[in-house]
């Protein structure tokens, strides 16, 4: 990474009517410490500061901080944090961390996607982007600002591991090897219209089974029936006899009393 040249000022107001105050004149508060020296209170250009922020790829930077009046002509520092407004996006503080040339540090990169997946171009897949920002290690000067990766060879259902990233020389990636950088996810409607014709498929076998038992049921409710019908059918014969022998009975009684 580049180093930055960026000028600065010793700031003794801390209050916070004074910071306001501060901020109103066109400066910006402004904060190093590190483990080189003690923490100092500065403040900065606010025009100059937004000139260097929008120039630059990401807010990962390197600066060569020239601080007036003091015994170091520069000092080297990582742009820590940047503290915006949050409607007017302004900038309200500025954390500096200063570091040594020779030792190397531990920060946070940026991470962007570059290409246009296959997955996405031929079937339609989606990509999706799972980490923005990834912890690496190295001498200030090899610290990139952003870290790239190529998509371009994503098919539907694949993905980058963070195993399969190419550090840039003298660069250590940190973190688990087998994160999930990106990959390519079937569109959303293709996935609810296989669950759908799914469970309509299921919902399909149901009916059948209970179709197949509702006709066991009929079947057996007609042997029932048949059976029922048989016994009263019989009945009426049964009735005819009785009537019968009542009707051979009654002549009977009036030849005895004829008698």
């Amino acid at each position: 990474m580049k180093s930055v040249p960026l000028k600065a000022y010793p700031r003794s107001q801390t209050r916070r009517s004074e910071v306001k105050k501060l901020r109103e004149s066109g400066r910006v508060p402004a904060t190093i410490y590190g483990r080189l020296n003690q923490a100092q209170n500065l403040e900065l250009n606010a025009r100059e500061f937004d000139d260097v922020i929008h120039r630059a790829v990401s807010e990962n930077l390197l600066i060569d901080l020239a601080v007036e009046s003091d015994a170091k002509s520069k000092r080297l520092a990582l742009l820590q944090e940047v503290q915006h407004h949050p409607v007017t996006r302004k900038v309200l503080h500025v954390d500096f961390h200063e570091v040594a040339e020779d030792e190397k540090v531990t920060v946070m990169v940026p991470v962007e996607t570059e290409g246009i997946p296959a997955g996405v171009k031929t079937g339609g897949g989606i990509l999706e982007h799972v980490v923005f920002k990834l912890k690496v290690r190295s001498l200030p000067k090899d610290l990139p600002e952003v870290i790239l990766v190529d998509v371009s060879a994503l098919e539907i259902g694949k993905s980058i591991h963070l195993s399969d990233l190419k550090a840039p020389e003298g660069v250590e990636l940190l973190g688990d090897k087998h994160v999930t950088i990106a990959s390519v996810a079937i569109p959303r409607a293709e996935v609810e219209t296989a669950t759908a014709t799914a469970e309509a498929a299921a919902a399909g076998d149901v009916e059948m089974i209970n179709e197949k038992k509702d006709e066991e049921g009929g079947a057996a409710a007609a042997k029932g029936d048949a059976k029922s019908g048989d016994k009263k059918a019989g009945a009426p014969a049964a009735d005819a006899k009785a009537g019968d022998k009542k009707a051979e009975v009654k002549p009977d009684a009036k030849a005895a009393k004829k008698k």
